[in-house]
Parts: C-alpha cells; sequence; structure tokens
C-alpha cells in the first residue's frame, strides 16, 4: 500500500541502474520523494539544483566513489545527512566513511525493514537539527548579548529570560561563577531597556573598603571625613535614570546592606555628610558568585535586602555544565583575536578541539577566551595545535581527558612533566622529530622550540 504522505527527499547515487529502480520503487511507495544519479558529477549538479534532506550513496562506483562524493559534501555542508551502501566485506571502508562524516552504512544486498529502519533515525536527526536552527535563528534574531555564544540549552533560557525582562525595570539578581560572564549580562539587560541611553555604573563591592562603600554608592558632602575635599556625586547619582550595576553583592557588609535596602523602598539616597534626600530613578542589577541563602542562614546577608534583589533571578551555568558551546565558543574567540591580532589563524585542529573538551575550564569563559588568544599568537600554522596550548590545558587532558596517575600531594611541576613526556615521544620515535611531533599533538617547530627549550638532545650526542 503506498504512503502519500511526504516523508523528505533523497539523493539515490549509485551506477548500477537495477538498484537505482528497486530503491526507488521501495522508497516512493514509503512517501519519500526520490531523485537519482549514476555518478559522483551527475549528483553534484543535482545538488547544485536543489537541497535535498538525505543522500544514500553507493561506496564503490566507477571514476570517482562515495567517499569522494562525501567528503564534497561535507565540506560543503557538514550537516547534510549521508548514508553509504557497501557491498558485503567492505565494512572497513564503510567505517571510514563514518569517520569522515557519514550518518550510517548500509550493506547490500539491502534488507528492506533495515533500510527503512535506518532512514527513519536519519530523518528523526534531521528533524531535531531542524528544529534546534529554528530555536536557534529565533535566539540569534534578538541576539540578546552581544559578545556572549551559547547553544546549550540553559543558556538558550538565560537568553530567553534577558529577552523577556530586558524592558522592564525590575530588578534582577545573576548568580554565577567567576568568569560566567555576568557583566555581560547585566549590560545586555540595560542596553535592551529604555535606559539604553544613560549611565550604566559598575561597581564590584568587593574591590571596595567597608570604610568607602558608602560614599562610593552615594556620594559625600565636602567636609564630610578627612579628605572629603569637595562634593562627590556617587555611582547612584550618576546613574540616574540608568542602571546600577553591584557585582559581587554577597561582600557587602551587613551595616551597609541595611543602607542599600533602604535606598531601594525610598527610591532616594543620602550623601554622606549631607542633610537632603535626593530622589532618583535607577534600575538596580546585582551579581554574585555566593549562595546568598546560605549567608542568610549564617546571619551574612539580610534576608529582606535578598528578595528586594531576586525579583528576577537568572542562573549562569559554568562552562563545564554546558561543554556542547565549548566548540562555538573557542571558534568565536579565534575569530576575534586573529582579526585584532592580524594573524591569519582559521581555526582549532581536531586534536587541539579534543584537548579544549576534555578540560574542566575552572576559570568558566574567561579563562578559555584567555587560553584562545595566546593561542592565536604562539599557532605556528593556519591551525591552533595541541602545542599551541598551556600545558596546564594539555597536561589534563592526555588520555581522553583523564591523567593517568594522581596529583601527589606537594603537586607536580608542569614544566618537569611535559620535559619527561617529550623524551618519552622522542625515544618511542626514535629521535625523529617529525615522528614524535604528532605523539605529542604539536607541530614540527613547536617540538623543535620546546627542544632547545629544555636541552634535550639525544643521549649520544651529549657533551661529557
Amino acid at each position: 500500500m503506498r504512503n502519500d504522505k511526504k516523508q523528505g527527499s533523497i539523493l539515490i547515487v549509485d551506477d548500477e541502474k537495477p538498484q537505482r529502480e528497486i530503491l526507488r520503487l521501495i522508497l516512493d511507495n514509503e512517501g519519500y520523494e526520490i531523485t537519482d544519479a549514476a555518478t559522483v558529477a551527475e549528483a553534484l549538479k543535482r545538488l547544485e539544483s536543489g537541497e535535498f534532506d538525505l543522500i544514500m550513496s553507493d561506496l564503490k562506483m566507477q571514476e570517482e566513489n562515495g567517499l569522494d562524493l562525501l567528503e564534497r559534501v561535507v565540506a560543503a555542508d557538514p550537516e547534510q545527512c549521508v548514508i553509504i551502501m557497501t557491498a558485503h566485506g567492505s565494512v572497513d571502508s564503510a567505517v571510514e566513511a563514518m569517520k569522515k562524516g557519514a550518518f550510517d552504512y548500509l550493506e547490500k544486498p539491502l534488507e528492506r525493514e533495515n533500510l527503512l529502519l535506518t532512514l527513519k533515525r536519519a530523518f528523526e536527526r534531521i528533524n531535531l537539527m531542524r528544529e534546534n536552527r529554528l530555536l536557534l535563528k529565533r535566539v540569534a534574531s534578538a541576539q540578546p548579548i552581544p559578545n556572549m555564544q551559547g547553544e546549550h540549552p540553559k543558556m538558550l533560557e538565560v537568553f530567553r529570560i534577558v529577552n523577556k525582562i530586558a524592558a522592564t525595570n525590575s530588578t534582577v539578581l545573576i548568580v554565577g561563577e567567576s568568569g560566567t560572564g555576568k557583566e555581560l549580562v547585566a549590560r545586555a539587560i540595560h542596553e535592551g531597556s529604555r535606559r539604553r541611553g544613560r549611565p550604566f555604573m559598575a561597581i564590584n563591592c568587593a574591590a571596595i573598603p567597608e570604610s568607602l562603600m558608602e560614599s562610593e554608592l552615594f556620594g559625600h558632602e565636602k567636609g564630610s571625613f578627612t579628605g572629603a575635599d569637595a562634593r562627590e556625586l556617587g555611582i547612584f547619582e550618576a546613574a540616574n535614570e540608568g542602571t546600577v550595576f553591584l557585582d559581587e553583592i554577597g561582600e557587602m557588609n551587613i551595616s551597609m546592606q541595611a543602607k542599600l535596602l533602604r535606598a531601594i523602598q525610598e527610591r532616594e539616597i543620602r550623601r554622606v555628610g549631607g542633610k537632603v534626600n535626593i530622589p532618583l530613578d535607577v534600575r538596580i542589577i546585582s551579581a554574585t558568585n555566593k549562595e546568598l541563602e546560605h549567608e542568610i542562614r549564617k546571619g551574612e546577608f539580610r534576608e529582606d535586602l535578598y528578595y528586594r534583589l531576586n525579583v528576577i533571578r537568572i542562573n549562569l551555568p559554568p562552562l563545564r555544565e554546558r561543554g556542547s558551546d565549548v566548540k562555538s565558543l573557542a571558534d568565536f574567540f579565534v575569530r576575534k583575536y586573529s582579526a585584532s591580532s592580524g594573524i591569519a589563524v582559521e581555526g582549532i585542529s581536531r586534536r587541539a578541539l579534543k584537548v579544549l573538551l576534555n578540560y574542566s575550564w575552572p576559570g568558566n569563559v574567561r579563562q578559555l577566551e584567555s587560553v584562545i588568544e595566546r593561542a592565536v599568537l604562539m599557532a605556528e600554522t593556519n591551525f591552533i595545535e595541541p602545542g599551541d596550548l598551556p600545558a596546564e590545558i594539555t597536561a589534563s587532558s592526555l588520555v581522553d581527558g583523564k591523567v593517568p596517575f594522581d596529583l601527589p600531594p606537594e603537586g607536580i611541576d608542569i614544566e618537569v612533566l611535559e620535559k619527561g613526556l617529550i623524551i618519552k615521544a622522542m625515544e618511542r620515535a626514535e629521535w625523529v622529530i617529525g615522528k614524535a611531533a604528532p605523539l605529542l599533538g604539536m607541530s614540527y617547530k613547536t617540538l623543535q622550540y620546546r627542544l632547545d627549550k629544555f636541552g634535550i638532545e639525544r643521549p649520544e650526542r651529549r657533551v661529557k
């Protein structure tokens, strides 16, 4: 019985006409829209004139083969779904095709049920990717946070909240570890509000001495304390009709918390040494890397202030919880620092990317940005290689992200570890630099530089 419901479009590439006709008959009855081609050249012409959801290609054909087609297709569109068909006994070649980007492979002669099951899985993936692209397009159309990348669901939720509340006057609390981009989020909220043409004033509460905090926030009158030679405006007054960003709010002492609470409630401040209350219109965004609920239980943070600040809460996930974003962030930073430095670095090699993905990033996005900036400057080719990354990053990813030994209580010397690894690699490669470099994920020049740096020579060449 024919299925007239459209399932998707498929391009079949096979130099055997009977095989193409059999596949067309089966898949046409299942509701798929079928186009076929007898050669790679013909298939490429079909692809130029139209798009296909999926490509099914025979592995071995006359002239160019399925791997040739796969490489060209994936180079043009890495998300294109390709299934390789192979004769019995050519499984190794099919597995190689999957490593190069094929979705799956089918052995000939094709079994109808296995064929349809594989196509079902393929189209489930295709539809999921399509839905993700639509979601990302909706997020990107608003682009709530310039210079902040993320496709992980937790980051998409951050973007959603920022888009929804930016235009309001609600107080916002941003919670996240150091280096996750809390100030970027605060600035994005300010720029998305009606206050964007007014000042954005930021202060790090952990960096201001307790004795100066009140003056920094609310200003002071001339002569109000030793050294107050003139009237000074605090950031609240300077940010009137704009936004005040209180970073590391959890570090503010209890006494100052009470004064901040009053300012929020009354919408007015009084300068240190002043006698007049000054009405102000400011939006307050605060941020912390502490669990304020825990600080409340310890008596270190006022509960009433917490509820004033925590009207809208945005939780920024650490980078280790959104590892799928490491690649997009790293690529973004490569483009950024390649452009600013004038160094032509096109991207990150697979080996270097594996190192980045295996690292835990305790310093979060800020640390990743710093590492990529350094790697761009150190790169000796058009692509960043593992050898261009800091030793502490590569050392933590020696064996699929797992260090094959316990860290001793006294710690380790990274340079000693690196030197030892280089010597072992050189010994395994019989002291041939070109063979040892790939073992360490380094280029020839990088390894040569490190050999000179550590004074490593082949044993029989050492001066006695």
